[in-house]
């Protein structure tokens, strides 16, 4: 055993040198104007002038790509980070069932965990923000991927957790949702609201506004999945306590979040008319789901599992 996690120990420690330092310095000119514009739109895309149009609840991009230790969005080197996301496009999405660019990676999230609409590609606003991500994969060896597009600190781990999760959320029932409730309420409620409305500077999960505007994700968003959400939650959540969530704990909470109250999602919806949006990089023009639809996927009933009848 001693052994073991000797071994572990300096394979942590040969991972962590392999990661080039994150950049310090801005580039000059133009250049850096451009990537300090998309990180402020990473931290303000819900309000910012370019993008608050394309948005359609009270999410930033920060609120899953999390700020690290020099408060910069998407800097952690868990699961949404930016660091070194660049080096891996273009990327093969099977969502799209196509090669993607990076703005078309970018863009496309404003569908679904913005909950509003695509911002058109090589616009300032996608340009600034896929520049944004660039600059974070400074020294970054380009290795383009072929299975995903994310970034390849995370690449591999990310498809190894959807898959336990999945094996572990198709045999959810009503007491995993009932303890998925008491994690939140003990573990989440504190920064999220006991009704997921989201407090102070912290991201609502699910609803609506006193006006009826939804809050958050939509039911297309990864972290609508059931496997995705919990590989999310258990190394990010609770802030600052990452990784002490045990596999079961991660399932439940990601359970009973998104069995909650959020919009559906209908992509056509998403996209902006031809001759305003152009080119769509994309095989797939129809696609929707709901919460229900996105249970019965690991063939679940939404109803039996929030009430257990």
């Amino acid at each position: 055993m001693k052994l073991l996690l000797s071994i572990l120990a300096v394979s942590s420690i040969l991972f962590a040198a392999d990661i080039p330092d994150l950049p310090t310095k801005y580039p000059n000119g133009e250049l850096g104007k451009m990537v300090k514009l998309g990180e402020k739109i990473m931290n303000e895309t819900n309000t910012h002038p370019l993008t608050k149009d394309f948005v359609g609840n009270n999410l930033q991009c920060k609120s899953c790509h999390l700020p690290g230790t020099n408060g910069k969005p998407g800097t952690t080197k868990t699961i949404g980070t930016f660091i070194g996301t660049a080096s891996s496009f273009p990327a093969f999405s099977k969502r799209e069932k196509t090669v993607q660019t990076l703005q078309d990676r970018i863009n496309n999230c404003f569908m679904r965990s913005m909950n509003g609409k695509r911002p058109i590609v090589d616009t300032k606003a996608s340009i600034a923000m896929a520049t944004y991500v660039t600059w974070l994969s400074t020294n970054h060896k380009m290795k383009m991927n072929e299975h995903r597009p994310c970034s390849p600190l995370t690449s591999d781990r990310w498809a190894k957790l959807q898959k336990k999760f999945a094996a572990i959320q198709r045999k959810a029932t009503h007491k995993n949702y009932l303890a998925g409730k008491k994690i939140f309420e003990t573990k989440c409620a504190t920064c999220h609201g006991k009704n997921g409305q989201g407090m102070g500077n912290f991201p609502p999960l699910w609803g609506k506004d006193k006006a009826g505007k939804w809050l958050s994700y939509n039911s297309g968003a990864g972290m609508s999945k059931l496997n995705k959400a919990p590989a999310w939650i258990q190394e990010n959540m609770p802030l600052g306590q990452g990784d002490t969530l045990s596999d079961q704990e991660a399932a439940d909470v990601a359970l009973y979040v998104d069995a909650q109250d959020r919009a559906n999602f209908d992509l056509k919806k998403g996209l902006l008319p031809k001759e305003k949006m152009g080119h769509y990089n994309s095989k797939v023009h129809k696609e929707t789901h709901s919460v229900a639809s996105n249970f019965k996927a690991f063939g679940l009933d939404l109803e039996k599992i929030k009430t257990g009848k």
